[in-house]
């Protein structure tokens, strides 16, 4: 059973959900993401994925480009287990266990606003649909869609080939309310809590929003940030295509505990190549759906 959840996964976890509460019994379910009733099956990271955006994400382009994502197999002992460790282990560093590693399939209800517009683009890429501009404060952003999200389906109408106006289209037709999508979160996207110090800094360094270095014993070096990230979101304010400046300021002016979600550069950098440059320099435009 691969430990990336699928998009059957997840209907399926709705469905022993919605079963178990007709019964009025506590909700218990592991997901099947997570389990697997053939102990010899092998586990990778991210099998179900595939390609993301045509970009291949096998462990020989990992351990490349992404080492610190590698897999360990964990030493052999008496008191030792014997399974796969999941990633990120970059230099052994036990606050890395802070941070999060995301990768899910996961269910988005969303309304339109006042104007009709639910307030977010998507682009087409590889035969999949991806999230590439979400408005502030839009009810898109206050669902949880974030720049770089695939999209899978929209009210059980599975998106795979088509074009961006097709699913531009089909947001357009929906109701107001009750706008169902299935999304499939960024690969190895990590969200780390970071603390302000006396003078108000986290202990990063960053240029055009990729972390290039790290004070030492700050909070960020405590708590696992690591170089060649993309900031992503701040807080989750969505950061990506903005200035420097501005990206200090939202750390700046936030409270003093400081949530940020980054993205491997390399996967990064993909992203933006099959996006079109001309999304990311007008911030204020008015979104298409």
């Amino acid at each position: 059973m691969s430990l990336y959840p699928s998009l059957e996964d997840m209907k399926v976890d709705n469905m022993i959900r919605a079963q178990l509460n007709q019964q009025h019994s506590a909700p218990v379910f592991n997901p099947p993401a997570y389990q697997s009733s053939a102990p010899s099956a092998p586990q990778h990271v991210y099998p179900a994925l595939g390609d993301y955006m045509g970009l291949e994400l096998s462990q020989d382009v990992i351990a490349r480009n992404m080492p610190e994502y590698q897999i360990q197999v964990a030493q052999s002992g008496a008191a030792a287990p014997t399974h796969n460790m999941i990633a990120p282990i970059s230099s052994q560093s036990q606050s890395l266990s802070k941070a999060i590693v995301t990768g899910a399939i996961r269910q988005v209800i969303l309304c339109k606003d006042r104007d009709g517009k639910c307030g977010l683009r998507l682009h087409s890429v590889n035969n999949g649909v991806f999230v590439c501009y979400v408005a502030a404060g839009s009810p898109a952003a206050l669902a949880g869609l974030r720049f770089g999200d695939q999209i899978l389906e929209i009210n059980n109408v599975s998106l795979a080939g088509m074009s961006m106006e097709q699913c531009h289209a089909i947001l357009k037709k929906s109701p107001t309310n009750g706008i169902n999508m299935a999304v499939r979160d960024r690969p190895f996207e990590r969200t780390i809590t970071l603390h302000k110090d006396s003078l108000g800094h986290v202990g990063f360094q960053f240029k055009d929003g990729n972390i290039i270095g790290l004070v030492k014993d700050s909070s960020a070096a405590r708590n696992g940030l690591l170089t060649d990230h993309q900031i992503l979101e701040i807080n989750t304010i969505n950061v990506v295509g903005m200035k420097d400046k501005d990206i200090s300021k939202v750390i700046d002016e936030g409270p003093s505990v400081v949530n940020v979600t980054v993205i491997p550069q390399y996967i990064y950098k993909h992203m933006i190549s099959k996006m079109s440059s001309s999304l990311f320099k007008e911030l204020d435009r008015t979104p298409a759906v």
